[in-house]
């Protein structure tokens, strides 16, 4: 049976892994990623495009010259790509958020295993704890890049007001603002981050135990030398 140490140390973990998580389930499914206004100029009116949308899906309004809202509809953000570069983006997004998925659910496995037992693979301790933590978190950190050059690059709010409504004609001016689906996934950076230094924390302090308990001979005392 591990120490109680060990165990309230494991314990702590596997709960930031579990946030983990549960955070990266939220992020897959709310739509509140990005909220886009995307304006157009026609020949004798202007039109702007309000969206919200996720991963998956969104709404969208138009709004015609001085704020006549014209129609609302929801939409599946595949379904409305034309662009191939966009269309790519996304689903790249996706794959890597079910890796971090899955990487935060190993690392919740492995660490309520140490919690509880002591494995005997070294892989299966604070090995594989720092593996899949710094794995999830590097995924994630890469969909928090992705997704900006997805709006700024490939044009991935304009691509979806054409979808949302035909006939749009010259594109003038868009406005973003990112949602907390977004920016949630800064906090399961950090909860990754919290669970690599609390198993460092217990894996310094049982090898400088190991250490002192392994001291050689000749940094005895001298009277217990000579004795």
């Amino acid at each position: 049976m591990p120490s109680r140490k060990k165990t309230a140390m494991f314990a702590s973990a596997f709960l930031t892994c579990v946030c983990s998580f549960v955070m990266i389930c939220v992020v897959l499914a709310t739509q509140q990623w990005m909220s886009s206004q995307v304006r157009f100029s026609g020949t004798n009116s202007s039109i702007t495009v309000s969206l919200t949308y996720g991963l998956f899906s969104g709404t969208c309004e138009q709004f015609v010259d001085a704020g006549l809202q014209v129609s609302e509809k929801t939409f599946q953000v595949a379904d409305s790509l034309r662009s191939t570069k966009a269309k790519s983006t996304i689903t790249a997004i996706i794959v890597i958020l079910v890796l971090g998925l899955l990487s935060s659910l190993l690392s919740s496995g492995f660490t309520c295993t140490n919690a509880v037992s002591n494995p005997y693979q070294t892989f299966l301790g604070p090995t594989g704890v720092y593996t899949w933590n710094s794995l999830c978190g590097i995924f994630i950190l890469i969909v928090m890049i992705l997704f900006p050059v997805n709006i700024e690059e490939y044009g991935l709010s304009i691509e979806l007001a054409n979808g949302c409504f035909s006939f749009l004609q010259t594109h003038t001016k868009s406005e973003h603002a990112y949602g907390y689906s977004y920016w949630i996934m800064l906090l399961i950076i950090f909860l990754n981050i919290a669970s690599i230094i609390i198993i460092y924390f217990y894996d310094h302090a049982r090898y400088s135990k190991k250490k002192e308990q392994e001291r050689p001979i000749e940094n005895a005392p001298k009277d217990v030398i000579l004795f």
